[in-house]
């Protein structure tokens, strides 16, 4: 049974000895996962993935494949193949010949390429393409067939760089899809690069999120949603993002606590406050996404007022930007849950009175940015 375990050591990346792009990355990564490095532009997501490729030299650290250490390993001799963002397909060869390629150079039997070939087209749902060249087909189709020469290989690990990047949004929907049906199908650890948050949270069973080089949480999508470590990984996973105030954790005589915005004295639910862990009265950022806010009648207890200033239809739902004191804060409102007169249209300008879910609050401390909700995981 052949198995496919990925680690990475401590592994840095520094170039000409004085930008570091990564920083002290350690990750076990089991057979068959599915692992998603995530974050903003230049926090060093590709550098990470190139060098599992081998396309991009370790500066400091150790890259095991299957236990086998590699960092000195040619990118041919890893047994992994990679899918890239521009797809780099040869424009003069068919999409056959662009799969059988990497079979070709290794010397394989015919029969055996073209065996893999079908079965990869067959997967991928490219077969009657399979005469065409490159330029004949749209891109979704274009990505098909890049993936379909990396899988032909039957790699230990599958790396993907932003492979849906260059399509419309979709379309990469639809890929989106038609990957978490390919990963059922191989059996090969995927490592996938992207910006996007949501293909993220869809695709990854582990997601690692990066900012400036530096690991910020790893995670399931679920943990790292309603866990965030810090104001970095609360604000960039989820959309609309979450909102953030400043505000205070007061500390009563009883040792309960509840949080203070502007005036407002806002509760938290029991288990909140057991995971506080003892903390004393003290500035915090609150965080609250805006799905766990809730609409409110005027004058009730805990509750913020605002004036709406865009009110986006979305369907079945309104997103609500909403000033309170002099900021804007985002609100989800299922169309259902408002006033019958609302539903229609909210006026700009209009007030509106709205409460936090008690249980979905999110505590940060201003300075170090760190969730002071201590959670066990």
């Amino acid at each position: 049974m052949r198995m496919s375990t990925v680690t990475l050591k401590n592994v840095k990346k520094i170039y000409d000895n004085a930008v570091t792009a990564v920083h002290d990355f350690n990750l076990d990564i089991a057979d068959k996962e599915f692992i998603v490095l995530v974050g903003p532009s230049g926090c060093g997501k590709s550098t990470t993935l190139r060098m599992v490729a081998g396309l991009e030299e370790i500066s400091e650290g150790e890259l095991y494949i299957d236990g086998k250490l590699v960092n000195d390993v040619e990118p041919k001799d890893r047994d992994i193949a990679m899918v890239f963002q521009s797809y780099a397909l040869y424009p003069h060869m068919t999409v056959r010949e662009n799969m059988e390629f990497p079979l070709k150079l290794k010397k394989m039997p015919k029969e055996e390429i073209n065996q893999r070939v079908n079965a990869a087209a067959e997967i991928l749902g490219i077969t009657q393409y399979l005469d065409r060249k490159p330029k004949a087909l749209s891109g979704g189709q274009r990505q098909r067939v890049a993936i379909g020469r990396a899988i032909v290989r039957e790699p230990k690990v599958l790396l993907m760089d932003e492979p849906l990047s260059n399509l419309d949004a979709k379309l990469r929907n639809q890929m989106r899809a038609e990957i978490i049906k390919l990963r059922q199908r191989i059996n090969t650890t995927f490592i996938y690069v992207t910006h996007d948050q949501t293909e993220a949270m869809t695709l990854g069973d582990r997601i690692v999120i990066m900012k400036d080089g530096f690991i910020q949480q790893i995670g399931t999508p679920q943990q790292v949603f309603d866990h965030p470590v810090n104001i970095f990984v609360a604000g960039f996973i989820g959309t609309p993002q979450m909102n953030f105030f400043q505000a205070k954790l007061v500390k009563d005589g009883e040792g309960s606590y509840h949080a203070q915005v502007g005036e407002t004295n806002v509760p938290l639910s029991e288990d909140i406050q057991k995971a506080l862990g003892g903390a004393d009265s003290q500035d915090v950022t609150l965080g609250i996404r805006p799905e766990h806010i809730r609409f409110a009648a005027p004058g009730t207890a805990g509750a913020l007022t605002g004036s709406v200033e865009v009110s986006e239809m979305m369907g079945s739902e309104y997103h609500l930007h909403v000033t309170c004191n002099g900021q804007d804060v985002v609100l989800r409102v299922p169309t259902m849950d408002l006033p019958p007169e609302a539903r229609s249209g909210i006026a700009y300008g209009a007030q509106m009175s709205f409460t936090f879910r008690p249980d979905a609050i999110h505590l940060f401390d201003p300075e170090s940015e760190k969730n002071l909700i201590q959670t066990a995981e």
